[in-house]
């Protein structure tokens, strides 16, 4: 290979598929390998034969459970935040062009060995059981100041400065109990921990904030929107648009290693004997072990069902948020379930999802809590693996190197890795980067019940 490209990404999973979509927008010339036959890498969407092979060693399931090709079973499940940033990507980058999307049903929380509805509003607040009736009223009150709360307004502000007032005595001010602080920092704000109520209030506010927006802006019964076909869609998407763009994509390459010049810089990727050289490597974690610490492991465990989970008003597609404070746990648990409403199923079939990140090495005692409120399953897999983050310096060695896939339902995480990257390999900020399109971010003219993008 004589040509030299910008960049050459390794693999094919979602953070690595945006960045090359963002990074040939941009106008750099893109070389995207994988070692594997398929898009996707780790997030990849599995068929039935493909899970039962890979987790039963047989490529011949059950007759019952339907045909194989209906299933789409996503290896990492996750839900998109309807006014999040993952969606300012889809529209800046126009690949919502190659994509449908569909509205979650529902958004729920574990509270004293119950599934409630997450109230996300003042209004929902006095409706909630989560709260008794004192406890409705001041929840009420603390909404309305967040609904209320305008950063440049500071007449909204009530006399605190939310980048130093902790979220521990902003909500201290409204005489909130526990339960209350619980669902609110974990079930609204989407916290993974506790770290945040000694943190500064104006990220929790900010993400309640996006909560109700996104619960807003299609009047459904979650924040959450999800691409019909699974979430292998979004990498093959961003690959397309990568493609119009002038990418170039390679799949099945084995080995793909990476080749440093004598200051210790990527310089190119060698794949059967040839090398493709360029000035920057992006890559996920398993390109580049010696460049990466590991920092946890997910367990999760993979269900197929015949019915919605239970107390969650018979929705097709809910997440369900356990915070830890409810299992004695150091970590919240997660339950993601879609169905054949996302044509990820058959009719009639359910897919749900338990993951947290893993305390033990028993997944299956560590997941029971939340697999004790699916109900009935037909079948189960377990699944564990571990997470990393790289430790190298890409100001020193031009390699860009994504986390991996944390144990929440939700995209924030995994967007706000791939901004960061975004900036550290073109040196934009990625506030200004989307200043061009925060006149595309409404989307009033769309109905909740609707197909859209």
């Amino acid at each position: 290979m004589d040509e030299e490209y910008d960049v050459i990404v390794l693999g094919t999973g979602l953070k690595e598929c945006i960045l090359s979509g963002l990074l040939s927008v941009d106008g750099l010339k893109v070389l995207h390998m994988d070692r594997n036959d398929y898009y996707g890498g780790e997030s990849t969407s599995l068929n039935l034969i493909q899970l039962w092979k890979k987790f039963r060693g047989s490529d011949k399931p059950p007759a019952h459970l339907g045909s194989s090709r209906d299933y789409n079973v996503d290896m990492i499940p996750k839900f998109i935040m309807a006014n999040g940033e993952l969606v300012r990507v889809l529209i800046h980058t126009d690949v919502t062009k190659y994509l449908s999307f569909k509205a979650v049903d529902g958004s729920f929380v574990y509270n004293k060995g119950k599934v409630h509805k997450v109230p996300a509003t003042d209004m929902e607040a006095l409706k909630s059981p989560l709260m008794g009736i004192f406890e409705k009223r001041r929840a009420r009150k603390f909404f309305i100041y967040v609904q209320d709360y305008n950063e440049t307004d500071p007449r909204t502000h009530e006399g605190m400065d939310l980048t130093r007032v902790t979220t521990k005595d902003l909500i201290a001010k409204y005489g909130l109990d526990d339960n209350t602080i619980d669902f609110i920092g974990h079930a609204l704000a989407l916290h993974r921990d506790d770290r945040y109520l000694n943190e500064p209030a104006l990220e929790t506010v900010k993400r309640m904030k996006l909560y109700a927006e996104s619960l807003a802006r299609f009047q459904g019964g979650s924040p959450y929107i999800y691409p019909l076909y699974g979430l292998a869609e979004l990498p093959q998407a961003f690959a397309r648009l990568s493609a119009v763009y002038g990418g170039t994509y390679m799949l099945n390459k084995p080995e793909c290693k990476v080749e440093f010049d004598e200051e210790g810089k990527a310089c190119g990727v060698t794949s059967e004997g040839e090398t493709a050289k360029c000035k920057k490597v992006v890559c996920d974690p398993s390109y580049l072990t010696n460049k990466v610490r590991k920092v946890g492991k997910v367990a999760r465990a993979i269900c197929i069902m015949s019915h919605p989970i239970p107390n969650t008003s018979d929705s097709h597609s809910v997440q369900v948020i356990l915070p830890q404070k409810q299992l004695g746990r150091r970590s919240d648990m997660y339950l993601f379930c879609c169905s054949y409403s996302h044509n990820v199923a058959p009719k009639g079939k359910f897919i749900a999802f338990v993951s947290t990140e893993a305390e033990t090495d028993q997944p299956q005692s560590e997941l029971k809590p939340g697999i004790d409120l699916l109900g009935p399953v037909d079948e189960i897999f377990f699944d564990m693996y571990d997470r990393y983050e790289p430790v190298n310096e890409p100001s020193l060695d031009n390699c860009f190197i994504s986390t991996s896939y944390d144990a929440t339902t939700h995209f924030e995480s995994t967007v706000a890795d791939v901004l960061n990257m975004y900036t550290l390999i073109t040196g934009k900020v990625s506030k200004i980067f989307f200043l061009t399109i925060l006149k595309h971010v409404y989307f009033g003219d769309l109905k909740a019940s609707s197909v859209f993008f």
